[in-house]
């Protein structure tokens, strides 16, 4: 008797991300995978275990480092590379501002916008042919115009008019010496995707994404834990209260939510019921317009 086997949504997701890094290992020279300590570049780096299981991952991972990041971020992404064994290369925003190649707009200021030329000297230095990145489409509408396979130019740059098809799920990542491909094996999942894969499989994350209580004060509509990069200003006061995070960015400029879930089927239910995407929510950087995140795009952004 023939047993038919149904796939689920996530063991779909799952397929075609898989089948998404084994394209590229097999398809691009010298890929490398972004990797930040967030949740999304750990469910991507899991699927990339589990891609070339039992042999270990054939790529290196590469963090943008802001200098700016939350402690606990960087703990966990030292102890996850030693755990698999991988090789970390780290592109540093401070050389970029040491050698003048960008400037901080003041002492103490967010650094996420500084990210972009740093990120293209790693992959320039190293010789990337494909840098993986965790973005997803339903993040925000300017994401939501790219590829999986984001085709760039020699300068980094991204043209949203002039895109490869992907019928089929047919992927073309041919490009010339200098050239580069940003490939996204995420794009087609969810926030309530990632949190359900991650529940389902078990995935370790950074103790920010859980509820605890936390110093925070209020600031632009947001609540910010108060660290070694944030304090209160002039007429703010911190006061304590149970949060978690939804995204984690650099310390300077990612809100918390108040929330009582401590464990990832808390969050699943918690982001069921959310009508706001994470990034729109807490993340200082992101509250532009399209056009703005399209420009700092087409620039060599993430």
């Amino acid at each position: 008797m023939t047993v038919a086997y149904e796939m689920t949504h996530l063991d779909m997701l799952e397929a075609e991300a898989v089948h998404i890094i084994r394209e590229v290992a097999a398809t691009i020279e010298k890929p490398a995978m972004l990797f930040s300590g967030g949740k999304d570049s750990v469910v991507m780096l899991h699927l990339a275990v589990k891609a070339f299981w039992p042999a270990p991952v054939p790529f290196p991972v590469m963090h943008v480092d802001t200098d700016q990041n939350f402690d606990e971020v960087i703990e966990f992404r030292d102890h996850t590379v030693e755990r698999y064994g991988l090789r970390l290369v780290v592109a540093k925003v401070q050389d970029d501002i040491d050698a003048g190649r960008v400037t901080e707009e003041y002492p103490g200021a967010a650094r996420n916008r500084l990210q972009t030329v740093t990120l293209l000297r790693g992959i320039s230095e190293n010789k990337f042919g494909a840098v993986f990145g965790g973005a997803r489409r339903d993040e925000e509408k300017a994401r939501a115009k790219e590829r999986v396979f984001s085709f760039r130019d020699e300068f980094g740059q991204w043209d949203p008019k002039n895109q490869r098809p992907e019928l089929w799920s047919l992927y073309n990542g041919r490009h010339r010496k200098g050239e580069n491909i940003r490939v996204f094996p995420l794009s087609n999942w969810t926030e309530l995707d990632i949190w359900s894969y991650i529940r389902d499989e078990k995935i370790e994350l950074p103790a920010l994404y859980f509820a605890r209580k936390r110093p925070v004060v209020e600031r632009d509509g947001m609540l910010l834990e108060v660290n070694r990069f944030i304090q209160p200003a002039d007429g703010e006061v911190s006061f304590e209260a149970v949060t978690r995070f939804r995204t984690v960015g650099d310390a300077t400029c990612t809100g918390c939510v108040e929330s009582s879930a401590t464990d990832a089927d808390a969050i699943v239910a918690e982001v069921a019921a959310a009508r706001i995407t994470e990034r729109g929510a807490t993340r200082a950087d992101d509250r532009i317009s399209e056009a703005g995140m399209e420009d700092r795009k087409k620039e060599g952004y993430f």
